[in-house]
This record gives structure tokens, C-alpha cells and sequence, in this order.
């Protein structure tokens, strides 16, 4: 028997919702899916945003300035992913953390589960052709096996 302070995963439901958020429409739907599974289940969410670095910027010429952009963009996206994350736990009540990573979404998303002891993840169907052949964020995230994951079209 496990105490009411220990972590288990598979309870009775999730207390700790991990969504993948980016400026997609399945993804904000899904953000949007998570926040009110959080709402119902009196869980918190984590809505995690991942940018892919990209390393040669700074190798080409113009490298510098590039990568001073993307910084930039990252930023942009970031603070307005956050600010839509706050303004929806505010609305619904519920605790809503937002982080913000540079890398691989797959890695990144295991890696803030991983910490935050995420027990259902909720990511956006892929829309990009390709990703029906070669595996979406969604497909990799259902075939590690390690969590709950519900894919929002």
C-alpha cells in the first residue's frame, strides 16, 4: 500500500497533465482538451512548448543575425503561448505551469515528463504529410509506451 504523498502513475486519473503546445491548431485544441481534463479531474497542466535549435545558424554567413532572429521568434511565440496558458487556468481555475525548451520535441516532452511526473500527455495530431509515413510527435509519444497519450485532431 502506498501513501496519499507517494507518486503512482495510473491512479484513479491524472493529477498531473502534460500538453504539447505550439502555434498549430490541433495543438492549441489539444491545449485547450488538456485544460479542461485538468478542470475535471482537478489535475494541474503543464503546457510545454519546444523549439528546434537550429545549429548552423551561426556557421553561415549572416549566421549571427539568423540566430539573433530565431532567439527572437522563440521568444515572441513563447511569451504569447504562455500568456494564453495563464489566461486559461485563470479562467478555469485550475494551476497552469508553461515551459519553454530549445531541442527535439520528442526528447524535450520525455525529459519535462520525466520531471514533472507527468501521468497523461495530450499533443495535436500532425498535419504535415510525411509524418504519416515517417511518425509524428503523437505516434513516437504512444510507441515509448511510457505514459497516457491522447492525440487531439
Amino acid at each position: 500500500m502506498t501513501s496519499a504523498t507517494s507518486f503512482e502513475l495510473g491512479t484513479d486519473g491524472p493529477s498531473t497533465i502534460l500538453a504539447g503546445v505550439d502555434d498549430s491548431t490541433t495543438s492549441l485544441r489539444a491545449a485547450s482538451y488538456a485544460a479542461g481534463l485538468a478542470r475535471r479531474q482537478g489535475a494541474s497542466l503543464t503546457a510545454v512548448y519546444v523549439a528546434r535549435v537550429a545549429t548552423l545558424a551561426g556557421a553561415a554567413p549572416g549566421g549571427a543575425s539568423l540566430a539573433a532572429a530565431q532567439r527572437e521568434a522563440f521568444t515572441e511565440v513563447a511569451d504569447d503561448l504562455r500568456q494564453r496558458a495563464v489566461e486559461t487556468g485563470r479562467e478555469l481555475g485550475i494551476p497552469v505551469n508553461f515551459v519553454a525548451a530549445h531541442g527535439e520535441a520528442f526528447t524535450e516532452i520525455c525529459r519535462i515528463a520525466d520531471e514533472i511526473r507527468a501521468d497523461a500527455l495530450v499533443v495535436g495530431a500532425s498535419m504535415k504529410a510525411g509524418h504519416r509515413l515517417v511518425g509524428s510527435l503523437a505516434v513516437r509519444l504512444v510507441r515509448a509506451g511510457r505514459w497516457p497519450v491522447t492525440v487531439v485532431p
